[in-house]
């Protein structure tokens, strides 16, 4: 059974999408959507490290774009 009352994560080096309070764990750690989440667990892997990796590569994407870089 779901202890419904576990506010982290079972393993701290692997996202689990299909466990509500790792989803509000990660998202709140990250500082993501919920939507983001997933989409990236769904990109990289469950693995934290892949997973914070991907959204420094996609930030560092932004910000080339922002100033003019990536058109």
């Amino acid at each position: 059974m779901d202890d419904l009352t576990r506010k982290g994560p079972e393993d701290p080096a692997k996202i689990n999408i299909s466990q509500p309070w790792e989803i509000a764990y990660w998202t709140k750690e990250l500082g993501i959507s919920e939507t983001k989440l997933i989409a990236l667990v769904n990109k990289v892997g469950p693995e934290v490290t892949n997973v914070k990796a991907e959204l420094r590569r996609e930030k560092n994407r932004s910000n080339r774009d922002y100033n003019g870089f990536g058109y």
